[in-house]
């Protein structure tokens, strides 16, 4: 199975990061080496193998979900750094896709 090509200056750019070219180059190799790996274990016979999510036997570890006290509004924003009609106020960091 030939492994495809990830092209690391486009998912930088995508993910806003400023890589040098030995940066793309270091990560281009190491990305090449993973997904050999990966084409690695696909070459295994799997067949009656029982999928997983965890590699040892978890049990359910929740709390009971039982009202607490809770901090009051005024607590809450008491140290938010912009505080608008009761709720924190945050600056937009999603840019418009158009």
């Amino acid at each position: 199975m030939e492994t495809p090509h990830i092209d690391v200056a486009y998912i930088a750019k995508l993910a806003k990061l400023e890589l040098t070219t030995e940066e793309t180059e270091r990560f281009s190799t190491d990305l090449n080496r993973i997904l050999g790996y990966v084409a690695q274990l696909s070459e295994w016979d799997t067949d009656g193998v029982e999928p997983m999510y965890h590699p040892l036997p978890v049990f359910d570890a929740v709390r009971a979900d039982i009202a607490g006290e809770s901090l009051s509004n005024e607590a809450a924003l008491a140290n938010a750094p912009a505080e608008e009609d009761g709720q924190f106020r945050v600056p937009k960091v999603v840019e418009s896709a158009h």
